[in-house]
């Protein structure tokens, strides 16, 4: 099924287009922006790994994670240094930059740096959050919450679609299986594409064991490379994975982000089996099996 192709970037970055037989797409960064120095080294790593596999890219670090387990959790650098961080990022390399915000008086600044602004999977359905993502008018990334089917997620796209904004980013990061347990259903991509929009898959999320360890989540990092493959022979447009260059000591999501080590590998495969897909798909055409179901 084809969908809608958006394009993230503005003014003088390189422009991410998404959708359709379009070359896959990655966004990632850090969870967290920790200092102005490590979102620099990371935006250089990454940027050298994509350069060499020829991949468009978008920056992504959070600037605010409200969302953590345990008071004594790093929270952030807070709004205004880190979009200063953000918009440095831009700047120096050129490159289209994402955050997600948690409290709707945050989204005006976050979109007026920021070539796309993200909703939390666990704010998908709230509709302050995507009214104030929609009136930035940036392309918005939106992720299914843990706690939601593939196919409710077409009322979250309506109500950004009712508040005037249709590029819009539709993301998997997992599905909660009982407590403290995720899983990927690899259905959700192509459901979630019947929205007509692109899709996205959020690797590093999914094999999150959430507050599995009492105040922290834990990880099954090991997997992260069955499920990428996995979810781009189903068709993704985009993937999203946290990447870090000493991931013992993130100050965020210390369990599950991707040692940069391993990004290279990890890319690589994901773009040859998405190349491989679209070859398919020339030759035998659309996935039309059983359309009366």
């Amino acid at each position: 099924m084809e969908n809608k192709i958006i394009e993230i970037g503005y003014g003088h970055v390189n422009k991410v287009e998404i959708g359709n037989k379009l070359p896959l797409a990655f966004i990632g960064g850090p969870c967290a922006i920790e200092s102005r120095e490590h979102a620099f080294k990371m935006a250089e790593m990454i940027g050298d790994v994509c350069k060499r596999l020829d991949i468009p890219w978008i920056y992504k670090s959070c600037y605010d994670k409200d969302c953590r387990s345990s008071p004594e959790s790093f929270h952030g650098v807070g709004v205004d240094d880190g979009l200063r961080i953000l918009q440095d990022i831009r700047e120096n390399f050129g490159l289209p930059v994402v955050s997600d915000f948690s409290d709707p008086a945050w989204g005006p600044a976050t979109g007026e740096v920021c070539d796309m602004v993200q909703v939390p999977a666990y704010l998908c359905r709230q509709t302050s959050i995507l009214r104030a993502a929609a009136e930035t008018n940036r392309p918005i990334h939106l992720k299914k919450g843990q706690y939601m089917s593939p196919w409710n997620m077409k009322n979250s796209v309506r109500k950004l679609e009712s508040f005037g904004n249709e590029q819009i980013l539709l993301a998997d990061r997992g599905t909660f299986l009982g407590y403290n347990m995720l899983v990927n259903d690899m259905t959700s991509f192509p459901i979630m594409s019947q929205t007509g929009y692109p899709v996205c898959f959020d690797a590093t999320h999914s094999i999150q064991l959430p507050t599995s360890m009492g105040n922290i989540s834990g990880g099954q990092r090991e997997f992260i490379p069955h499920l990428v493959r996995a979810a781009t022979g189903c068709g993704i447009n985009a993937l999203f994975m946290e990447v870090h260059d000493d991931p013992v000591n993130a100050w965020s999501d210390a369990n599950t982000v991707l040692d940069i080590q391993y990004l290279e590998n990890i890319l690589g495969q994901a773009k040859a089996v998405h190349e491989l897909r679209l070859e398919l798909l020339d030759k035998y055409g659309e996935d039309n099996v059983h359309p009366e179901n």
